[in-house]
């Protein structure tokens, strides 16, 4: 990929709109607008203000002079744009008609079409955004929730930067302290004492897990949740499916059975993307139809990430809820005892008799009862209590936990070898495979070939 060029792409998603962008970043994108654009005031683009918007037309000039498209002409300066080089954005009717003939003519003028992902490496590769800010806008783009949202915007804005580039510079001091001491061992220098080094670290050590301890929450955030809802036949799940997403997305009836297969629908819950999904009622059954719904949710069963177990209250336990109970003891999951507005014969006791810790919710889903406890209870269990986004950052990437751990790591063994009395070359060691993963997360010392990686995951346009 070759950096120098101009490049040019859509920028707007494929399909019919009101406008749709073909963006142009490089030193040729001025040059190719003078060549394109006419504008009823006869300005050149050359002559434009930056951050400016000038109404005219497209024209293929290689031809008739024919006009393509009405336009809006953005011109953006470098180096105050999202790569830090000249960009124009031609903002043409949203059909890939007009899009698709502009955006050729474009190539044709000198630009080449962008690789995805390509114009956000250009702003990290100009400086203009760091790799976790980069990264940040891929997940912005792909946010699946409000608070999704606000995490990848606080990234993007350079909170979790800030925090993995001071624990950066401690960790650098610290080896700097470390570094001079085997350098100059016969200087009277006022080197740091092994206790204090030893202290040091320590505290980067817990500043360093606590970010780390984020990524849990960070990727049920980003992410979501696989969760199941089980129970043996006509206990209530497609009406609890409904009552959730609040649609009657589920057929319900007094029959048992009724549901013969998997039905699977998101919902958000507070700012965490739920995936449900609806099975098939778990009995002995010879309905060859209903006997493969059972298999899918015993098979459901072991994929989820977290289970809503339902029981009958007004039914005693049978040997299918036991096997639910029985299997619950190895999953996330809350039980749900549903039915309570009739004559109850199974109680809250019966379930937690065989798992003690999981909570249960008591519901009657026509009344709407339990429907929001349950709710609650869901965030509880899934987040550990209230989730409150503050100025501290959340780690959701992957790439930035395994980094983090890597960091944790080296400090962890540099840590070991101080307390044992190791010589400093082993700390040594240990701390800058710390620093150079610290330097992973905000592309100090990344690689080439990830770099490919991260950006080839992009969108083209972005």
């Amino acid at each position: 990929m070759e950096f120098h060029d101009t490049i040019a792409a859509i920028a707007t998603p494929r399909g019919e709109g009101g406008i749709g962008i073909v963006r142009v970043s490089g030193s040729l994108a001025i040059p190719i607008a003078c060549q394109l654009f006419r504008s009823p005031r006869a300005v050149s683009p050359a002559e434009l203000p930056t951050h400016t918007l000038t109404y005219g037309h497209v024209v293929d000039t290689t031809a008739s002079g024919e006009r393509i498209d009405e336009v809006l002409l953005g011109i953006m300066r470098a180096p105050k744009t999202y790569t830090a080089e000249d960009i124009v954005e031609f903002n043409c009717h949203g059909g890939i008609v007009p899009l698709t003939a502009v955006l050729e003519l474009v190539v044709k003028a000198g630009a080449r079409l962008a690789a995805p992902g390509e114009f956000t490496k250009r702003a990290f590769l100009n400086g203009r955004l760091d790799l976790a800010q980069a990264e940040a806008v891929a997940e912005l783009i792909g946010s699946k929730t409000e608070l999704s949202r606000k995490i990848a915007l606080n990234a993007l804005e350079g909170k979790l930067s800030e925090t993995v580039n001071r624990l950066s510079d401690r960790l650098a001091s610290l080896l700097a302290e470390i570094e001079a001491s085997i350098d100059f061992p016969e200087e009277a220098l006022d080197f740091m004492k092994v206790k204090t080094q030893l202290q040091t670290a320590r505290a980067i050590q817990v500043d360093l897990m606590h970010l780390l301890q984020t990524a849990s929450e960070g990727r049920l955030i980003k992410e979501g949740i696989t969760v199941a809802i089980l129970g043996k036949p006509n206990v209530g799940k497609s009406s609890l499916l409904n009552a959730l997403v609040q649609t009657a997305r589920a057929i319900v009836t007094d029959i048992p059975g009724t549901t013969r297969d998997t039905l699977e629908e998101a919902i958000n819950l507070d700012g965490i993307a739920l995936n449900l999904i609806d099975t098939a009622g778990i009995r002995q059954t010879t309905d060859i139809v209903e006997q493969q719904g059972v298999q899918r949710s015993k098979a459901v069963l072991n994929q989820a990430e977290f289970l809503l177990l339902m029981f009958d209250a007004s039914h005693p336990l049978n040997e299918a809820d036991i096997e639910l109970l029985q299997t619950a003891k190895s999953h996330r999951a809350i039980f749900i005892l549903n039915k309570v507005d009739l004559p109850v014969v199974t109680h809250a006791e019966a379930l937690r008799a065989y798992c003690p810790k999981k909570r249960v919710v008591q519901t009657a889903i026509p009344e709407g009862k339990g429907i929001e406890a349950l709710k609650i209870a869901l965030r509880e269990e899934l987040l550990g209590g209230e989730f409150v986004l503050g100025e501290s950052p959340i780690v959701t990437n992957a790439r930035h936990k395994e980094a983090l751990r890597r960091a944790y790591e080296g400090l962890n063994y540099a840590i070991e070898s101080l307390a044992n009395g190791m010589p400093p070359e082993l700390v040594s060691v240990d701390l800058h495979i710390s620093l150079d993963s610290l330097g992973d997360i905000v592309g100090k010392t990344t690689t080439e070939d990830i770099l490919d990686r991260i950006f080839s995951q992009f969108c083209v346009g972005k």
